[in-house]
């Protein structure tokens, strides 16, 4: 839980009753949590603003982190046809942004039908669970993009959560990648199926010869002329807007300012000339589909207890984790 807005010393283990649920809700036994950025900002309480989005002005409203969950069904209320007890389920269980808590980090959680996905076979709740903020973002993102079969996409921060999911996505669709991150992280990206890896402390790839039809950049750490040099003459330019954890954005509008300067920029005037490739309709269905072909794979770093949120979180931020470290309820966590 967390009563206030703070580092991981704001985080405690409590106990409380199971939820109850609405006649339109089901009971999900929560079998594993995302561990996502925005579970960070919640945390902080940074950019301000974010605040003032629904989390709570001076403490959060609501007191139990996470937003991404995968778990079993437990029970329906009674106006309920689409899920059933029994079903495995993954899904963002707050809709829209995700700067709010949700209630993922705990046993069970109270959740709308509408927000979840059944889970196809053969994928565990581990990997379910790293999926849907991360692969929403991805596959949303890439579609902004225009992403076609044919094209050269370079992926700028792909070895996080986001960045190693649409390493993926972009395969599946026929594009060529290449995948840029800290050397630690290119032997994942390689098995993900990066067609180029380059490690950004030793190459940077806005000033080398190739270029590329599609950027989508998870960092934003490069200027608009550089940017550009790295474009085609109809390449599209992306930008998801990690904030480095408040190390490369300011303090009351986060990422916002950036994301302004670039649509007000030469970048930002550049639009597809084509529909892309992705699908528009049912995008947890689109992710479903590729999980169930194995053409999807989360990449899960660690799984961590409830009592080890704090430690997650932590690992989190420095930046090391290999896609996404995910939480466990009633283990003891593992590597």
């Amino acid at each position: 839980m967390q009563t206030r807005y703070g580092d991981v010393d704001a985080l405690e283990v409590h106990e409380l009753p199971v939820p109850a649920i609405h006649d339109d809700e089901v009971l999900v036994r929560v079998r594993a949590a995302s561990v996502h950025p925005d579970v960070w900002h919640v945390l902080r309480g940074r950019p301000y603003f974010l605040r003032v989005m629904g989390n709570g002005l001076l403490r959060p409203k609501k007191k139990i982190p996470g937003t991404d969950i995968a778990g079993r069904i437990e029970k329906s209320g009674s106006g309920v046809t689409t899920l059933r007890s029994g079903d495995d389920v993954y899904g963002e269980i707050v809709r829209g942004h995700q700067w709010q808590n949700g209630g993922a980090f705990a046993e069970y959680v109270a959740v709308r039908p509408a927000s979840l996905a059944r889970i196809p076979d053969g994928v565990g709740f581990e990997q379910a669970a790293a999926v849907p903020t991360s692969g929403l973002i991805a596959l949303n993102t890439l579609r902004a993009g225009g992403l076609r079969a044919g094209q050269e996409v370079l992926i700028n921060g792909a070895g996080g959560g986001v960045g190693s999911l649409a390493v993926q996505i972009a395969k599946a669709y026929g594009a060529r990648v290449t995948a840029v991150d800290k050397a630690a992280k290119l032997g994942m990206l390689a098995e993900l199926g990066a067609d180029r890896v380059i490690d950004y402390a030793n190459e940077d790839f806005t000033k080398d010869e190739a270029s590329y039809d599609l950027v989508f950049d998870v960092p934003g750490n490069h200027s608009v002329a550089d940017l550009e040099r790295a474009l085609t003459a109809d390449g599209v330019y992306v930008l998801v807007g990690h904030d480095d954890f408040g190390r490369s954005a300011g303090r009351w509008l986060g990422s916002i300012v950036r994301f302004m300067r670039v649509e007000s920029s030469r970048l930002g005037k550049r639009k597809p000339t084509q529909d892309s490739d992705v699908p528009k309709d049912d995008p947890m269905g689109t992710l479903s589909r590729l999980l169930d072909t194995g053409a999807l794979t989360p990449h899960v770093d660690r799984s961590y207890s409830l009592e080890e949120v704090g430690e997650a979180i932590r690992h989190l931020v420095e930046g090391n984790v290999l896609g996404r470290s995910v939480v466990v309820p009633g283990s003891d966590g593992r590597p």
